[in-house]
């Protein structure tokens, strides 16, 4: 059997303005994406961080993870630094996962304009 370990893969996106579907759901898609990317089951979920920019409050994000009935991981949202020239209206999402595949194997997703912040990806 194949050994497990902890990964944390990196997500982002963005949306066009403070409303709170917009959030949910340019999230939601985030989270598919990151699940899918790297073949995560739903009870292999450790954790997930959310921060978002401070022009970002009618929202949670961790609302997206449990639209997904994501009930038993647990979230934490947090505003990131004031940074000058950051990135606007962005989510940014660390996730935790129990996984066998190598680290260089884990796909972080970028959607929206946050595509920006990983060029290389």
């Amino acid at each position: 059997m194949p050994e497990h370990h902890v990964r944390a893969i990196r997500g982002a996106t963005t949306v066009e303005r403070d409303e709170d579907e917009l959030i949910r759901v340019a999230t939601r898609e985030l989270l598919e994406e990151m699940v899918r990317r790297n073949d995560v089951a739903t009870d292999a979920l450790i954790s997930i961080l959310f921060t978002v920019t401070a022009d970002l409050r009618a929202e949670f994000p961790a609302r997206a993870a449990r639209d997904l009935a994501w009930d038993d991981v647990p979230l934490l949202c947090t505003v990131e630094i004031p940074v000058p020239g950051a990135l606007p209206r962005c989510v940014r999402v660390l996730m935790h996962v129990e996984s066998t595949r190598p680290r260089d194997r884990i796909r972080h997703v970028y959607l929206g304009a946050a595509r920006a912040l990983r060029p290389d990806l």
